[in-house]
């Protein structure tokens, strides 16, 4: 009589099934797993943009995206920075207290560098676009204005460093996102990770 291996027939049908089983298993989950990672057209939405502002004249705004939402970066002359002092009172929040920035942006001027503010181009109440109004006084906004970002849907201002004014929809100044500057005339929106200078 020969000796019994202990391995049937049974055994490896059921080895086999297993084995085929959780490959299977593997071969669904690959894709169901890979599905949760962004595309490519959203990784790119997503990505630092970098801007040469050295091309921003003083006292001009230049638009960029970043991740679908508008940018605006000024480049602030002597004159629009000299204005941030006279509006203080008029601001609901002017140290920026309750509103979106990182730390380093936590000044007067919400900026690294006082000459460029970059904030996000979408006003704090609906989500409009603010447009920009650096001339002083016009006829439309009265003589107090000294300069801004007024948004035409329901009244919002916001002064030369996005903070928002009193008695206005908009609740917060607005957004500034992460930046930092690379050299002396590019700035990498959207990373701020090396930190600033």
């Amino acid at each position: 009589m020969a000796e019994s291996t202990g391995f049937t027939r049974r055994h490896f049908l059921t080895v086999a099934t297993a084995v085929t089983g959780g490959v299977g298993v593997v071969a669904t989950a690959v894709p169901f797993v890979a599905s949760f990672k962004p595309s490519a057209r959203a990784q790119a939405l997503g990505a630092p943009v970098e801007v040469d502002v050295s091309k921003i004249e003083p006292g001009a705004i230049a638009r960029h995206e970043w991740r679908g939402r508008p940018i605006y970066i000024v480049h602030r002359t002597e004159r629009m920075l000299g204005q941030l002092d006279k509006v203080v009172g008029q601001l609901a929040d002017p140290a920026s207290e309750d509103s979106t920035q990182p730390e380093y942006a936590q000044n007067e001027f919400r900026s690294v560098r006082p000459s460029f503010l970059v904030v996000e181009g979408v006003c704090t109440h609906l989500g409009c676009a603010p447009l920009p109004r650096f001339e002083v006084a016009p006829a439309d906004l009265g003589p107090d204005w000294a300069g801004g970002f007024y948004c035409p849907c329901h009244g919002s201002k916001f002064d030369l460093s996005g903070r928002v004014y009193s008695g206005v929809p908009a609740p917060t100044n607005l957004t500034v996102p992460p930046y930092r500057f690379i050299n002396d005339s590019t700035i990498l929106i959207g990373s701020d990770t090396a930190g600033n200078t």
